[in-house]
């Protein structure tokens, strides 16, 4: 088999696999024989043997094609068990999108080879294999355009000389001769009907299968009128003709529940004129016809999108439509055995096909849905107009709020906008008073611990963090420093603000953090952008002297590209380092060691100006 299924995959022909299978032991049955085939011979089945590449997705299908069609339709009902089988395996990624097609071609060949009459079951199944293979939006096993089987004609004996209803049987049975299989006996016999039955009435009778094969005649005129007379006198003749005496109908139920149903299929109409007593008589016959009348009629009324625009009934068409749709389930209701129990399932079934000639219409849209955020629709805002009496008239109106005290307050002023513009509604405090008593932690002599100091607190940290970045310009100054904490930045510009307050807050808190020689000046934010400008892209020659390491100058070139602003974050970052031995003389001694000693000069002027 191995070396069968090697040779069928270098030919790209399956006629090793099929000699192969001919040699398989003959005491297996025939749906072993397949999966052993199918597992060794072809290494196909098998997903790992699919992933490694041996042969592609589309070989399986290629393989069970060619055994359908060379055995028996015996054997090929065996075989399509295995297939029905394995319809997760079909369904998997790795072989339905390769598979779907050779699979529905293997199904319809085997439907073209099998008999609808004798074959019901196997047609069934192979019908419920494809339901189950393709999901329901597949465009291929739908009906698009709503369109009618026109090959399925009914044929009956339109030539009216030679029918023989209505002639006398003046025979008589032969001794000893069996009754044949489908005949009646005197026993069985039907009751006689109140309408003869004619050649005429065999005639319109037949002939309506013609309208439930093409409904779309029923729209013209004529044809209309042809088929409203044949219906009123074939409904006329299920009326007055009642299926009282059951006895027949019961025994041959109980044949049927007896058998399991085994012999039980659906042929095509026996149009013979003898038969048509009997088949009046049959319960089941009446359901077919009455049912076709009620699938006609839904046709007839439904929104079809596809239906021409001459397709459209009057009010007399409808009318009748209606009217007749009630006889119909009234007859059904009366057809024993179960006839009210028929009648609402058949009525349910025909409710629930609306839904479907609706999706069709629709396009037939995927019934997988993706989930998406519902998002509740926003109502319009909308301002409403108030009335007089609540706004007041005149020049001194008062806008009545409802409670005494509610009204005195809103009436305080005429503009309640310009109200809280005023001074006396603002409430955010200097810099010195919110960071006086921080600055007064800060002293060292006041020897406050670093747990009990207001810095510390989350609270008092967030509302300095706004009040820096309202009134501090040095919020937002460039720093390399890195902050491990909150509280260690606000330490920072605690140190930074102490300098900045006036000379009798100073005075008052005595801090060693403000005591600086007179002729020791800190570099000043104004002083270091001058310098910065003259440094340029020489910048790197002064870090050296300001002993920065390698690791500070990477990041300050990562983080500007401008050379003006490296060498301000040089700068600023010795600065951060240095606190208050920030001096204006130590940075005129790294710049006369790093060669720029103009540049000291100017600095050291302007200084002594201050």
């Amino acid at each position: 088999l191995q070396a069968s299924a090697r040779c069928a995959l270098t030919t790209k022909t399956s006629k090793p696999l099929i000699n192969a299978f001919n040699q398989i032991p003959g005491n297996l049955s025939l749906c072993s024989k397949l999966k052993i085939f199918c597992c060794v011979g072809c290494c196909a089945i098998p997903f790992p043997s699919l992933h490694a590449g041996i042969c592609s997705a589309t070989t399986p299908f290629l393989l069970l094609g060619d055994v359908l069609d060379c055995l028996p339709l015996d054997q090929c009902d065996k075989i399509f068990s295995f297939v029905e089988e394995n319809v997760s395996t079909w369904k998997s990624n790795s072989f339905y999108t390769a598979g779907k097609n050779y699979l529905l071609r293997m199904c319809n060949d085997l439907l073209r080879r099998l008999s609808k009459s004798q074959n019901t079951v196997f047609c069934g199944r192979i019908q419920l294999f494809l339901a189950r293979l393709f999901p329901l939006s597949e465009k291929s096993g739908l009906n698009l355009q709503s369109q009618f089987n026109l090959d399925n004609i009914t044929v009956f004996n339109k030539n009216e000389q030679e029918s023989t209803l209505g002639q006398k049987h003046t025979e008589e049975k032969e001794d000893g001769m069996e009754v044949e299989e489908g005949e009646m006996g005197e026993d069985d016999a039907p009751a006689p009907c109140s309408i003869p039955i004619d050649y005429n009435l065999y005639r319109k009778f037949w002939t309506l299968q013609d309208y439930f094969r093409n409904p779309v005649q029923c729209y013209d005129k004529f044809s209309w009128m042809t088929f409203l007379k044949f219906s009123d006198e074939t409904l006329a003749v299920f009326k007055s003709y009642k299926l009282d005496d059951m006895q027949a109908s019961k025994r041959k139920l109980e044949e049927l529940r007896a058998s399991g149903g085994e012999h039980v299929y659906f042929a095509k109409f026996l149009t013979s004129e003898k038969l048509m007593d009997l088949q009046l008589s049959d319960s089941n016959f009446r359901r077919h016809i009455l049912l076709q009348y009620l699938i006609l009629f839904q046709y007839l009324k439904g929104q079809v999108k596809f239906k021409s625009s001459s397709c459209v009934l009057n009010d007399d068409q409808t009318t009748w439509i209606e009217e007749t749709t009630k006889l119909v389930y009234q007859l059904l209701r009366e057809i024993p055995p179960d006839g009210d129990k028929f009648a609402t399932m058949v009525e349910h079934i025909l409710n629930t096909e609306e839904n479907w000639n609706s999706w069709k219409n629709e396009g037939c849209p995927s019934f997988v849905k993706e989930r998406t955020v519902d998002d509740k629709p926003k109502r319009p805002t909308r301002k409403r107009q108030a009335p007089e009496d609540f706004l007041g008239k005149g020049p001194d109106r008062k806008i009545f709020m409802g409670n005494d005290e509610l009204t005195r307050l809103w009436n305080l002023n005429q503009d309640n906008m310009e109200a809280c513009k005023s001074d006396s509604r603002e409430f955010m405090p200097s810099l010195d008073e919110f960071f006086a008593e921080a600055i007064e932690q800060a002293d060292p002599a006041n020897m406050v611990e670093e747990e009990y100091k207001v810095v510390r607190n989350p609270n008092y940290g967030w509302r300095a963090l706004r009040l820096l970045s309202r009134r501090s310009p040095h919020f937002f100054q460039p720093t390399n420093q890195k902050f491990k904490s909150l509280a260690d930045y606000l330490d920072s510009m605690v140190s930074k603000l102490a300098k900045e307050l006036p000379v009798r807050i100073f005075y008052f808190f005595n801090s060693s953090l403000l005591k600086t020689h007179n002729d020791s000046k800190l570099v000043t934010n104004q002083q270091m952008d001058d310098i910065a400008a003259k440094l340029g892209a020489q910048w790197k020659m002064l870090a050296s002297h300001l002993e920065m390491k390698a690791a500070e100058l990477r990041e300050i070139e990562t983080d500007s590209e401008d050379v003006d602003m490296q060498a301000k974050l040089l700068l600023v970052a010795w600065q951060d380092r240095e606190g208050t031995q920030a001096t204006v003389e130590n940075l005129v001694t790294a710049l006369n060691a790093a060669g720029f000693s103009q540049i000291a000069d100017n600095l050291s002027e302007n200084n002594s100006r201050r």
